[in-house]
């Protein structure tokens, strides 16, 4: 969905260095925009939001590797995917 390469190219990064940490990031980032997308992963990787809430979540955890609050990014997050999010309680 997205690589090291697209991910240093979006976070400005230019050194190789931490790509082994972008791609830690960028396997969590994936992980919980699909959590919070309730989706299957087919529709989560076909849509271009997707991409973009990646790229967000990625940016986030690289910038706030100290102090990230997780509540506010996953509201975030639901906002941003909620066109994705299925409902588990339909009536």
């Amino acid at each position: 969905m997205v690589t090291v390469d697209e991910a240093k190219n979006y976070l400005r990064i230019d050194i190789d260095e931490d790509a082994p940490l972008i791609q830690t990031l960028l396997n969590s980032a994936v992980q919980l925009c699909l959590d919070v997308a309730r989706c299957a992963r087919e529709e989560f990787e076909a849509s271009d939001l997707s991409k973009v809430a990646v790229l967000y979540t990625l940016a986030y955890l690289y910038e706030h590797r100290e102090d990230a609050d997780h509540h506010e990014l996953t509201l975030t997050l639901r906002s941003l995917l909620f066109p994705l999010r299925e409902s588990k309680n339909m009536f």
